[in-house]
C-alpha cells in the first residue's frame, strides 16, 4: 500500500472518527490509554465490533474475566459474537495451584505463552483487527523497559505485516509509563476522566491530521460516545442575508427592518423583563414563514413556557404540532458544552432547524462545570457554526441590575453577536416601566431612539420613541423641556 493509497478504518465510535479525520489508518498500531475505569476496554471493543462482515477481529485478553467482559459489552449494545477471543487472564488456579513454574521463571513461561497464543490465533483467524487488552500486562512479563519496548515493537510488526490494524490498551502508571508505548506505535488516544468534563485527546496520529479543540466523551447505557469540539468550518453555506420580520411592526422599525438570516442576536435584560417572550415571538414569526425553530430552555420548564406563551397569543402548541417549533428543556449540569453542541448540530443537520434559540446564557454557563473562562470560546464556536450554516441564532442574556448603571450584557459576548437588543426597567414618575433599544447591529442601520416596551394580553407592544426623557439608561430618566 503506497502513501497515496492510505485506507481509513473506523474506530467504531462516530465522534472519534470525526476527531481522527475519518478513522485511523489501516495496518498500523495505536495505543489507547487512560486510568482505571476511563473506558479504554469499551472503546477498544467498539473498534472490534465495528469490523465489517467480510473481515475478522481478534481480542487477546490479558486481564478482565472474559464472561464479565461479554456481559458488560452486551449490556451496552456491543456485539462480540463475531470476535475471536483468546483469553490469557488469570484464573482461580493461578492462585491455588502450586508448582506451576517448576523449571522456568514465571516471566519466561508466561511471556512465551503470550507469544505462542498470538501466533496461533493469527494463524487461525488471519485478523484484520486486533486488540490487546491491556498491553501493560506484558510489561510485568519482561525483565526491563527496554525488553518491554522490544516486545511491543515486535508484536506490532508481526501483526501489521499481516495486514492487521492493532489497538493496544494501556493504563498509565509510574511503573509502566505510556510514553514508552508512544515511541513504538503510530498513534495515541488519551482518555481523561479526571476533570469536570471527561475528555478525549489524540496527541499523535502518524500520517494524518486530527480535529483541533477540546473533545469530550461520556459512558452511559449506549456505551462510549465521543463529542468532538464544534468547529466553525464544520458546515458552510452562503446565507442570503435576507431581512425577515419579527412579527411586530414597531420592533421591526427599531431593528431597521427586522433581523437578517444567518446572524446572531442577543436579547439582554434583567430578570422578568420579557427576554424569553421576545425570543418566542421571533420563533412565531419564523413559523409564519414556514421555518423551523428549535428553542433550548436552560432556565424554564415547558409547562410554564407553554402557559405563558399561549396566554400572550403565541400558539406554541400549534407550532409544535405543525413541526415548526421544537422546545428542548436542558438540564445544564448533565451536559458538557460539546454534548450540547452535538445536540444543536443534530437539530440543524438532521432536523433542518433554520432558527435556533438559547434561553439563556446564564444557564448555558453551567455546562462549563466551573470553567467560566471558556464561555466566550464555546459560544463563539457554536454561533460561528450556526452562522456558517445559514441559521438565525437567538440568545438571551440576563443582566444583574434592575435599574442603575447600564450594562448591555453581563456575559462578555458582545463581540460575538451581530445584534444587541436590550430591554430594561425604568422608573418614570414613581412607576416601573420598560424601555427597549438596539445597541448594535452589524448588518444594517437601526433606530437610535428608545421605545417603551410592554407585554400585554395581545403580546408584545412597543410605543413611539420616548422623546422628552433623558437618562433612560440609568433607570431613572428625567423629563426634558423641549422648548429649548
Amino acid at each position: 500500500m503506497t502513501d497515496t493509497e492510505l485506507q481509513r478504518v473506523s474506530t467504531g465510535t462516530a465522534g472519534l472518527d470525526r476527531v481522527t479525520d475519518g478513522g485511523v489508518i489501516a495496518e498500523r498500531t495505536y495505543v489507547l490509554s487512560g486510568p482505571a475505569g476511563s473506558g479504554k476496554t469499551l472503546l477498544a471493543l467498539s473498534f472490534l465490533a465495528a469490523t465489517p462482515d467480510d473481515e475478522t477481529a481478534l481480542l487477546i485478553n490479558l486481564e478482565e474475566d472474559i464472561d464479565d467482559m461479554r456481559r458488560n459489552a452486551a449490556q451496552l449494545g456491543i456485539d462480540l459474537s463475531a470476535v475471536e477471543i483468546r483469553d490469557l487472564s488469570p484464573t482461580a488456579s493461578t492462585f491455588t495451584e502450586e508448582g506451576t513454574y517448576d523449571m522456568f521463571e514465571p516471566d519466561e513461561v508466561e511471556s512465551g505463552t503470550f507469544r505462542e497464543t498470538v501466533r496461533e490465533a493469527v494463524a487461525d483467524v488471519s485478523p484484520d483487527r486486533v486488540v490487546v487488552d491491556p498491553i501493560t500486562q506484558l510489561h510485568y512479563l519482561t525483565p526491563d523497559t527496554y525488553q518491554f519496548r522490544q516486545q511491543v515493537l515486535g508484536l506490532s510488526r508481526f501483526l501489521t505485516d499481516r495486514a492487521a490494524t492493532v489497538v493496544l490498551t494501556a493504563q498509565d502508571s509510574e511503573h509502566v509509563p505510556v510514553e514508552d508505548l508512544q515511541f513504538v506505535t503510530d498513534g495515541h488516544v488519551v482518555l481523561d476522566p479526571t476533570g469536570p468534563v471527561d475528555r478525549v485527546d489524540v496527541p499523535k496520529l502518524r500520517g494524518s491530521g486530527t480535529l483541533p479543540g477540546d473533545h469530550a466523551y461520556r459512558i452511559d447505557d449506549d456505551g462510549v460516545t465521543v463529542y468532538p469540539a464544534l468547529g466553525p468550518g464544520d458546515r458552510t453555506v452562503e446565507p442570503d442575508m435576507e431581512t425577515v420580520t419579527t412579527g411586530v411592526d414597531a420592533l421591526d422599525e427599531l431593528l431597521g427592518g427586522g433581523l437578517e438570516r444567518g446572524t446572531t442576536t442577543v436579547v439582554a435584560g434583567p430578570t422578568g423583563v420579557g427576554k424569553t417572550t421576545l425570543a418566542t415571538q421571533f420563533a412565531s414569526a419564523a413559523a409564519a414563514r414556514g421555518e423551523r425553530t428549535v428553542l433550548y430552555l436552560f432556565e424554564e420548564r415547558w409547562p410554564s413556557f407553554r402557559w405563558r406563551s399561549e396566554a400572550l397569543g403565541i400558539p406554541v402548541v400549534e407550532m409544535q404540532a405543525e413541526g415548526l417549533l421544537e422546545v428542548v428543556e436542558v438540564e445544564p449540569l448533565r451536559y458538557s458544552p460539546q454534548e450540547f453542541a452535538a445536540q444543536v448540530q443534530s437539530a440543524v443537520e438532521d432536523r433542518g432547524a433554520e432558527v435556533v434559540g438559547v434561553d439563556g446564557i446564564t444557564g448555558y454557563q453551567l455546562t462549563l462545570q466551573g470553567q467560566q473562562d471558556r464561555l466566550t470560546q464555546e459560544l463563539h464556536a457554536l454561533c460561528r457554526y450556526l452562522n456558517n450554516s445559514g441559521v438565525t441564532t437567538l440568545l438571551t442574556d440576563e443582566t444583574d441590575g434592575v435599574t442603575g448603571e447600564f450594562s448591555a450584557t453581563d456575559s462578555g459576548v458582545s463581540y460575538i453577536v451581530d445584534t444587541i437588543l436590550f430591554v430594561r426597567y425604568v422608573e418614570v414618575g414613581g412607576e416601573i416601566r420598560k424601555a427597549a433599544g438596539v445597541l448594535k447591529k452589524r448588518t444594517s442601520g437601526f433606530e437610535r431612539a428608545l421605545r417603551e416596551f410592554e407585554i400585554g394580553a395581545d403580546g408584545i407592544e412597543l410605543g413611539e420613541p420616548m422623546r422628552g426623557l433623558q437618562g433612560i439608561l440609568t433607570g431613572s430618566p428625567q423629563i426634558v423641556d423641549d422648548e429649548g
